[in-house]
């Protein structure tokens, strides 16, 4: 004797199934979205963009600070080339599959790489996110 897995899961047959189920989407209400306009792309709220800077602990004393969501127009080789040389470490630019490109850099330079950024033009000061401990 051979048991259907839908038989097991629900013991209606399937001539009944599907007429229940076309009650059941005639008696849902649609949902109804208050937020529907604040989320349109052509409103204001919500498209800031920011810049996040992070810090990320390797071994020991070592860490890594990385800086992500700067504009795609800017050459990331460059803004690297002057991070290095201002704060005499070294660093690379990472292209990550769902952040797109990431500059690392050597060390704990959270602080230091806002303030880069700022004075040189690149973000607004409120436009920059700094987390890490």
């Amino acid at each position: 004797m051979f048991i259907l897995w839908s038989q097991l899961l629900c013991p209606i047959c399937p001539s009944d199934q599907q007429s229940f189920m076309s009650e059941l989407d005639s008696q849902v209400p649609t949902a109804f979205d208050p937020f529907a306009d604040a989320n349109a792309e052509d409103s204001g709220a919500g498209t800031k963009e920011y810049v996040h800077i992070r810090v990320q602990q390797r071994n020991g004393r070592k860490s890594l600070t990385t800086v992500q969501g700067l504009k795609k127009e800017y050459s990331y080789t460059k803004i690297l080339k002057d991070l290095k040389k201002e704060f005499c470490c070294n660093g690379t630019v990472v292209q990550d599959s769902e952040l797109g490109q990431v500059i690392q850099l050597q060390g704990d330079q959270r602080k230091n790489v806002s303030t880069f950024l700022v004075q040189a033009g690149l973000v607004k000061k409120d436009n920059i996110k700094i987390h890490g401990f």
